[in-house]
């Protein structure tokens, strides 16, 4: 029986851009909603035709700011979905959402729409901090949204960005501290980084924005560990906190190298040993959709080297680490073919990584060495 399939669907539009964001978003002062539920269902409709006999195990709406999508539009592609594949029983489905009021208030309607997850961007509490991360909302805003998210969803996360300029230790224990009493079963705690292309990258490069060093970065991240650990919400991955059941299954089925679809303007799938990705600004990729019944910019098929290649490198971000026998079968090859097994050997030595039988893992003594650990156990051609 086939596995499971997931779906992600990419939603590009925000109310402002922020200064450290990456992510494919748009500003646009007006939105033809009736033409983008058309052209979602659409490019959803292609990849349905492509991937039949599969059941959907979960649905990511993401962005951009999915929030801000009208709950009718969201409904529409929950049931497209179901009629071209059907959803599992337990289908998650998670959508991304801001604490702003306006958005909070569509709380209710998503729920009813069919969403059971939501991951709301705080990345914090603090107002001084806010301004800097340039978020529109306010702090009292961010915890009103969690509370109004705990009543309306089954399931509920949030961000917190961490390791900004000039944060103590102390200040960061405060902050987890306050964002672990509100008992989400899930958490998303990232230090910042300096993306290219984004406002802080022009900043760092002027001297004008200086983040946390090695050892300071490192002090942050282990007092992460012992406080969410503490609060029964211990890493999954290198970024991700959840009590035991709560963890992403989305996310999981990306670690885990798991066939997705993407839909949506620069969505990314891997699906049938081929790499796709959609028109990533939004008037490219409706008229797309409108010349071609899709929103393909890009689709290639992976050789099974560089399907193996991804298999480590996004399953050794897990603490449950990879199974070599799964990557074995997903990629055709031999797993001398992409692991070192002398650096394997060498860095289990020095208690960095951890093999038993098939399952291969990298210690809470290396995930911090998890960049370096990669380069010298992943064998890539």
């Amino acid at each position: 029986m086939a596995e499971p399939l997931v779906l992600y669907v990419h939603w590009p539009f925000c109310v402002s851009k922020c200064p450290y964001c990456d992510f494919n978003s748009h500003v646009r002062e007006r939105v033809d909603q009736a033409a983008w539920r058309a052209a979602l269902l659409a490019d959803l409709r292609h990849e349905a035709a492509l991937l039949p006999g599969r059941k959907i195990s979960s649905i990511f709406f993401g962005g951009g700011t999915p929030s801000l999508m009208p709950p009718e539009t969201v409904a529409a592609v929950i049931a497209a979905a179901d009629a071209a594949w059907g959803l599992a029983a337990d289908c998650e489905v998670t959508l991304e959402a801001n604490p702003n009021s306006v958005e909070v208030a569509n709380f209710a309607a998503l729920a009813s729409a069919g969403v059971n997850r939501v991951s709301i961007g705080v990345q914090s509490f603090d107002p001084q901090i806010l301004e800097f991360l340039g978020r529109a909302h306010s702090g009292d805003e961010a915890r009103r949204a969690i509370a109004s998210a705990q009543a309306h969803f089954a399931r509920v996360s949030f961000d917190l960005i961490y390791a900004r300029p000039g944060q103590s230790l102390a200040e960061w224990e405060t902050e987890l501290g306050e964002a672990l009493a509100f008992g989400t079963g899930h958490l998303s705690l990232y230090q910042l980084t300096i993306e290219p292309g984004t406002r802080f990258a022009t900043l760092a490069a002027k001297g004008e924005l200086v983040i946390p060093n090695g050892d300071a970065a490192a002090d942050l991240f282990d007092a992460t560990q012992a406080l969410t650990r503490g609060a029964g919400l211990p890493r999954y991955e290198v970024s991700n906190h959840a009590r035991p059941g709560e963890e992403s299954r989305h996310n999981l089925t990306y670690w885990r190298y798991g066939d997705y679809a993407g839909i949506g303007p620069g969505a990314h799938g891997r699906r049938l040993a081929q790499a796709t990705e959609r028109h990533k600004k939004p008037e490219n990729f409706l008229a797309a959709v409108t010349r071609s019944g899709h929103g393909l910019k890009v689709e290639t098929d992976l050789p099974p080297a560089e399907r193996a290649t991804e298999a480590m490198l996004m399953g050794l971000r897990l603490t449950e680490g990879i199974d070599l026998s799964r990557i074995e079968a997903r990629s055709g090859l031999e797993r001398g073919a992409f692991v070192d097994a002398d650096a394997v050997a060498r860095l289990a030595g020095q208690g960095l990584i951890a093999q038993a039988g098939d399952r291969l893992r990298v210690t809470d003594e290396g995930i911090l060495l998890l960049d370096s650990i990669l380069s010298e156990v992943v064998r890539t051609g």
